[in-house]
């Protein structure tokens, strides 16, 4: 096996994990199996009780692991499906090391960084390698080299390399280039620097990838090269992409990436067939329709707060040769202009999940909006919440209906939290996690657009539909499209007569792909493009 290891220097932010996801699509393409993980040094267990503004969304896998954002980078851009041993952090780290030592497993010994939490690190790879196979491993180091917390990966690396021979492992530095206005000039001394540090450490980068706003040089390239101990074609230019990241993994390739990366690791292996690839990414770029998607959340300022929403839904727009445009409403704006100024002229709405009583107001108000307006209506996890929330209140009269988390002494509680719950202290990974089984019911929108009678999707949820209100929501029209195969948990609800109005308990987002989008996003989207060509007579109002 094959091993490579993707660090990151000057800055934060400059985009290793899409520089592993996109090597990881090239080297798919050139026949060979690749898993990818990511170490990350923070001393949280897991990114399950970070606040999006600070870390970004919580992207949930099969087996229910609350991991980083750039996971969903991973299995967007490879046929990976990852599992909990694929991201590691510090916080497990020394959680391990300190129960070992508990236990008495280090036998009297003094417990260390070196070897202690070095030797737990390297364990992690050794289980991948051995649990999930492949030809070549690739991880991702968070952080910044230099920063303190970083240390102890790096050094398990420097060791790893040892251990299974330096021709099995790779080294690629992602680094920042930055260009100096006053001087007009590319500046090439934080590169330097940062690879000094990695050099200090005792590890070498046969490949540094610069992230620049201008064209890198020959010169410029060949300046890195001979300070940094790299060959001229392993300085590569990474300039920040024109449309869209699906671009990355071709103008990688067009530098070289994966081709020297396979000579450096002593691979051969045929050219990779990147056609499909490019048709989806002309489809993002060069669209020949649009529509206007209003996501109404309450990160909404953050990007990487639904970064898997707006992936899932460029991928369904693609496949209808169509460009989304997001238009991101913070929801407690809506509480205070109103649904109809804020929404007016789009041609679908979606709610993502979340937690918390702020906004939640605003996003009823929106739901009751599309719901009246004849406006395609999607709704995630909280988004179903909030469609049973408005439908209970505006429809079935149930005056006051609400969440147990929003209003504890509501008099109609159609969502609250299931039994099994109630006495959960600790918030990490606490909730109804990872994929679960759902039964589709014939004839709804949902069994139309899965083309099948069961399913299985990524829950991250807390709440519940409330039982003891199906009966009547049900009698009131609202459409229970989907339960779990006993029945006693609802997992999507519709309305018939309606374009298009679908909210599901789970997370389809995580689902969707490239070139095989999620098929609730595409009916969604499909929906969208329809309403777009026949406007609703609020909408002619509203331009009139």
């Amino acid at each position: 096996m094959k091993y490579i290891f993707v660090t990151g220097g000057v800055v934060s932010s400059l985009g290793k994990g899409l520089a592993a996801a996109s090597l990881g699509t090239l080297l798919e393409r050139r026949g060979l199996k690749v898993i990818i993980q990511k170490f990350d040094p923070y001393l949280n267990v897991d990114p399950g009780t970070m606040s999006p503004f600070q870390h970004g969304e919580v992207y949930v896998l099969d087996d229910g692991a609350e991991t980083d954002l750039d996971l969903g980078h991973y299995e967007r851009f490879t046929s990976s499906v990852l599992s909990q041993l694929n991201n590691l952090t510090s916080g497990q780290v020394y959680e391990s090391v300190i129960r070992k030592e508990r236990r008495g497993d280090y036998l009297g010994k003094t417990v260390q960084v070196i070897p202690h939490v070095t030797d737990q690190i390297k364990e992690r790879i050794y289980q991948v390698a051995d649990q999930m196979g492949g030809d070549i491993i690739i991880t991702e180091i968070g952080g910044t080299v230099g920063d303190i917390e970083g240390l102890p990966f790096l050094e398990a690396m420097r060791q790893f390399r040892n251990e299974v021979g330096r021709e099995n492992v790779l080294f690629i530095h992602v680094t920042l280039v930055p260009y100096i206005k006053a001087a007009q000039e590319l500046k090439t001394k934080p590169t330097q620097q940062s690879i000094a540090r990695l050099r200090e450490i005792g590890l070498q980068p046969q490949i540094v990838l610069c992230r620049t706003e201008r064209p890198l040089e020959y010169d410029v390239r060949e300046k890195i090269s001979m300070f940094c101990n790299v060959p001229v074609n392993a300085v590569m230019e990474c300039r920040d992409v024109d449309h869209t990241i699906y671009e990355l993994p071709l103008i990688l390739h067009k530098e070289g990436f994966d081709r020297i990366a396979c000579e450096a690791l002593g691979l051969e292996t045929h050219e990779p067939d990147m056609t499909e690839w490019s048709q989806f990414v002309d489809h993002v770029i060069n669209p020949s329709q649009e529509v206007n998607i209003a996501v109404v959340g309450k990160y909404i300022e953050m990007q990487d707060a639904y970064k898997s929403v707006y992936e899932a839904l460029t991928h369904a727009g693609a496949s209808y040769d169509c460009r989304v445009r997001c238009q991101r409403i913070d929801a407690e704006d809506i509480e205070a202009f109103g649904a109809a100024k804020m929404l007016s002229g789009v041609d679908g709405l979606l709610i993502p999940g979340g937690f918390g009583e702020r906004g939640i107001e605003g996003k009823v108000a929106a739901a009751r909006y599309a719901r009246e307006n004849q406006i395609p209506y999607f709704g995630l996890c909280l988004g179903m919440q909030i469609a049973t929330i408005e439908y209970a209140r505006n429809v079935c009269g149930l005056e006051g209906a609400n969440s147990t988390e929003f209003d504890k002494n509501s008099p109609h509680p159609v969502v609250c939290l299931l039994e099994e719950q109630k006495d959960v202290t600790e918030k990490g990974h606490s909730m109804r996690l990872g994929t679960w089984v759902c039964d589709l019911k014939p004839g709804s929108n949902a069994y139309r657009l899965y083309k099948s009678a069961t399913i299985s999707e990524r829950h991250r949820h807390r709440f519940e539909f409330n039982e003891h209100y199906r009966k009547r929501l049900e009698e009131g029209g609202l459409v229970i499209a989907g339960t779990s195969p006993d029945g006693s948990l609802v997992e999507i609800v519709e309305i018939a007569d309606h374009p298009f109005y679908v909210a599901v308990q789970f997370h389809p987002e995580f689902l969707s792909k490239p070139n095989a989008p999620h098929p609730l996003f595409a009916g969604f989207i499909g929906a969208a493009l329809a309403a777009a060509s026949n406007p609703t007579d609020a909408e002619l109002a509203s331009v009139g």
